[in-house]
């Protein structure tokens, strides 16, 4: 289909200006361009069906920006789908009025300050917004804040937990939210489970409105802070850690979580968390073991006679401290393997999802309650 020699003409003009980017209006019929002396727009009249006329009008534009209509289908398509996009080839992407386009220029590493305000201009968008604040380029710049800003404004909007959980740890990156606005956050999380395991994501030693310190820790100090001063001891250090006033809220908050998780993607981002905060315990990651395997595993792991010599030196400085140890080694093992055998289905949410994960939930509660100082269940009487 032929352009009208009007629109022809405009865009044209439109093109000749140089702009820094082009945004394509479909429902209206509009082409929007943006310069640096403001916003210029070109209102299309179709001689045919809006669908094909809007495909000729991109291959002007695709002609004009790249020498070839077919330009954007034929390579760009290939190289942003593989993450081979050149850094100088970003400003292309921004002039070709194509939301695939918009999008792999938000993701790729070269994306510089100017061009994300462009980007940002084509395309508003939650996503493309969690894209560039993954960049510290961006994160850095003058569009950090208000990339986060739009964030925290759109969650109320957000429906899935992966994505929530997303948005919540990208905007606590550092520099990004006033005290205050960090703060409200906070305080909504306490009704938000998704919320809150974006805060253990982003600020597991660092979390709002801390905790006292477990009772014991200057008792502990003396001991595993020798350890510490003689020899790299992550054991140790891990120890004092959960012990401290940041280890203490970290884990309770990861306990309220734990204690009623909505859905699956909930306690898979959760184990996440917990994954990392101990992983110096388990360098080999996730073993993806079920919870019986764990459980064998954490007790092994302080048995004298197998134990690693660091284990060893933790419980000859704190002997009382080996229930914590194989708590902590317990919690650096979860994984999908709790998940397979206790819920085949991934649908499972809710209520039901909670009762099948209790044989494997439960057990991670008690370690985590051990950890803070809590008194621990006793068995029933005659049982073994």
């Amino acid at each position: 289909m032929e352009l009208s020699s009007e629109d022809s003409f405009r865009l044209n003009v439109l093109l000749a200006n140089r702009p820094q980017a082009i945004r394509i209006d479909e429902s209206r019929l509009i082409v929007y361009a943006l310069a640096e002396q403001g916003e210029a727009k070109v209102r299309l009249n179709p001689t045919g069906r809006p669908e094909q006329y809007l495909r000729a009008v991109r291959e002007l534009i695709s002609g004009h920006v790249l020498g070839s209509p077919g330009g954007y289908p034929v390579y760009l398509r290939r190289w942003t789908r593989m993450g081979q996009m050149r850094d100088q080839s970003l400003e292309q992407l921004l002039l070709l009025g194509e939301p695939e386009a918009v999008v792999a220029a938000a993701g790729a590493p070269g994306l510089t300050e100017t061009l994300a305000r462009r980007a940002w201009w084509a395309m508003e968008d939650a996503e493309n917004a969690r894209r560039m604040l993954r960049n510290p380029n961006i994160i850095a710049s003058t569009m950090g804040p208000i990339l986060a800003g739009y964030l925290v404004e759109y969650l109320p909007f957000e429906t899935e937990s992966e994505r929530i959980i997303e948005s919540v740890r990208l905007v606590l990156q550092p520099g990004l939210l006033a005290v205050e606005t960090r703060l409200a956050l906070w305080q909504k999380a306490a009704r938000k489970p998704a919320y809150l395991v974006g805060f253990l994501h982003a600020l597991p030693h660092d979390l709002p409105q801390p905790l006292p310190a477990r009772d014991d820790l200057q008792q502990r100090q003396q001991p595993l802070g020798a350890l510490l001063q003689a020899a790299d001891n992550p054991p140790a250090r891990l120890l004092l850690q959960s012990a401290s006033a940041a280890g203490q809220t970290f884990l309770a908050t990861l306990a309220t979580v734990l204690a009623k998780p909505p859905n699956q993607e909930i306690i898979t981002a959760l184990f996440e968390v917990l994954r990392a905060y101990f992983a110096e315990l388990r360098p080999h990651g996730d073993p993806d073991l079920p919870i019986a395997a764990l459980q064998a595993d954490s007790r092994a792991f302080i048995d004298p006679d197998r134990a690693d010599p660091a284990v060893r030196a933790c419980l000859a400085a704190s002997p009382t401290a080996a229930d914590e140890l194989a708590a902590m080694r317990l919690l650096s093992g979860v994984g999908y393997g709790l998940l397979r055998p206790l819920l085949p289905d991934p649908t499972t949410a809710g209520t039901l999802m909670r009762r099948r994960l209790g044989p494997a939930t439960n057990p991670l509660l008690d370690a985590v309650a051990c950890l803070r100082g809590e008194p621990q269940p006793q068995p029933a009487r005659g049982s073994r």
